[in-house]
Parts: structure tokens; C-alpha cells; sequence
């Protein structure tokens, strides 16, 4: 009988919070009622942000929380040339293209679209949608820019490529922290428009690693924060056209501040460190998130 595998997958790119020690502590949770595993990744790809001391320090807060783990630890940064294998395949399929504008550039077109009077998509987190001038250069004119070492980033072609997949390409969706029953939900990648798959200086980006983590971990469940519920729909996408293995899903409720928001370690929001230096102990990290 296969093992049921679930797994917590944070950045070392500040101090982990509430938010975290909820996300990790009902994995857990769930993997020990299922009699099933449970992995730690590191997920360190943004290599100027993520440090060996903000790993360290994550690393002790989740043994203070008496979160527990299988080794090997696997650690995002260790595996490029995996990333950029499947990049490689993207690109010879031509389900990606190099995309040169800057943020400047983006906004300058932008803004000219809308004051000619078209309101211009935005994706799910409200960020404006990619313009489609890169897409048609003509392949001469990619390639003499590349050879110049022009700055660019590698986008998926989202079309292309949901031409490619099944027309009811979905997930299947725990309803809630039981994971007793599903729920199918329609995937509507094109929603993001051409997401970044790559940039030139780091073969990947988290769309790519965490559907070829997944799938090299075997993970059967993915249980993660709601806030990237709407992203399943672009690493479905890519898990159909590199024929990779389908988790289920539940995307749990967040942990919000006093002020409604979501924590954010990029908000200096208080970290568990903190608590326990001001004499909190893992019994009231738990009562305070519910877990």
C-alpha cells in the first residue's frame, strides 16, 4: 500500500510566524491521523533573499514546535539542473518565450492602453497581465536580443499550452481539514496570463520547482494556505503538459493579523522566535492557532 505523503515547504527568506507554525502543524496533523509521511523542503530559490541563517533559525523553531520531519531535507537550490532540464523542454515544445520589458516598459504600455480607453487584465492578485508584444517577435529578432545580453525572463505561453491539455483540465479539492470529501474545480491558468517560468540567471521559478518537487517527492497531498489556491491552476497546467502526477489539494485558512491581513515575514510581523523569547511555550503557539 502507497503512503499517503504530505510535506511543508517554507522559504528561508525571513522568520516564520503564525501563519507557518499552522501550516506545518496541520500537516503533520494530517499525516500522522493517516498514518502517512511527512516531508520538509527548503524552498531557496530566490538566492539572494534566502539565507543559512534564516534556515538555521527556521530549522530550530520548527523543533521547538515539536514539528517533526523524514530526512533528507530536500533543498530547492540543490536541484537547478533538474529545473532546468524541464526548461529546456519548454522551450524546445515553444511553450515559453523570452520576454525583455522592463517593469517601466510594462507600465508605460500599460498605461497608454488605458488611456486609449481599454481596461487591461489583471490577474488574480490584481497585478496587470504581461503585454503581448514579446510573443510575436520574430524569432531573428529573440535571438539577436539574447545574443546581447539583453535582460529578460522566460514566460509560458500560456495559449500554446492550453492548447495542448485537455479541455477539463481541474483539481480535485478538499472541502475541508477532515479530508473526508472533494470537490472538482475548473484550473483557469489563462487567469495569470504568461507567468515567469524562469528567469536568465536562475533556471526556474516557483511554478516549475514546486511541480517537479512534488513529483520527485512523491507527494500525494498538498496543504497549503489559501492565498495560493488560485496559482493551482498554472502548476496544473504544467503538470498535464510534463505528464506529472496530480496531488490533491486543500487550501487552508489563513492566520491573519490584528488587522485583518494575511502575516507576512516581509511585514516584520512577530516571529516564533520572538514569542518564545517572550515566554511563550508550543502549547500556546497551538491554542493561539487552533491546531
Amino acid at each position: 500500500m502507497t503512503l499517503l505523503t504530505f510535506r511543508f515547504a517554507p522559504s528561508p527568506n525571513g522568520d516564520l510566524h503564525l501563519g507557518h507554525a499552522y501550516s506545518a502543524l496541520l500537516n503533520q496533523k494530517l499525516a500522522d491521523a493517516a498514518g502517512g509521511r511527512m516531508l520538509l523542503r527548503i524552498e531557496d530559490i530566490d538566492t539572494t533573499r534566502c539565507t543559512p541563517q534564516f534556515e538555521a533559525g527556521m530549522l530550530a523553531d520548527l523543533k521547538w514546535l515539536g514539528f517533526g520531519w523524514e530526512e533528507p531535507v530536500r533543498r530547492q537550490s540543490e536541484h537547478f539542473p533538474e529545473y532546468e532540464a524541464v526548461l529546456d523542454r519548454l522551450i524546445r515544445e515553444d511553450l515559453v518565450y523570452p520576454a525583455f520589458m522592463s517593469r517601466g516598459e510594462v507600465r508605460a504600455f500599460i498605461t497608454d492602453s488605458e488611456q486609449r480607453g481599454r481596461d487591461w487584465p489583471r490577474d488574480p492578485d490584481g497585478v496587470p497581465l504581461y503585454p503581448p508584444a514579446d510573443k510575436a517577435l520574430p524569432a531573428k529578432e529573440r535571438k539577436r536580443r539574447m545574443a546581447d545580453n539583453a535582460p529578460f525572463a522566460w514566460r509560458l505561453d500560456v495559449d500554446a499550452a492550453m492548447a495542448r491539455v485537455s479541455e477539463d483540465l481541474a483539481w480535485n479539492e478538499f472541502t475541508d481539514e477532515t479530508l473526508s470529501a472533494t470537490r472538482p474545480v475548473a484550473a483557469r491558468p489563462q487567469d495569470w496570463g504568461d507567468v515567469i517560468v524562469a528567469r536568465r540567471d536562475i533556471p526556474t521559478s516557483y511554478h516549475i520547482a514546486v511541480v517537479v518537487d512534488d513529483a520527485s517527492q512523491g507527494i500525494s497531498h498538498v496543504v497549503r494556505g489559501q492565498d495560493l489556491f488560485s496559482a493551482t491552476g498554472v502548476q496544473r497546467l504544467l503538470q498535464q503538459l510534463l505528464g506529472l502526477p496530480e496531488p490533491a489539494y486543500f487550501h487552508h485558512r489563513l492566520i491573519l493579523g490584528p488587522d485583518g491581513r494575511k502575516l507576512s515575514k516581509s511585514l516584520g510581523d512577530m516571529g516564533l522566535a520572538a514569542l518564545r523569547d517572550a515566554g511563550a511555550s508550543p502549547d500556546d503557539v497551538r491554542r493561539m492557532i487552533g491546531v
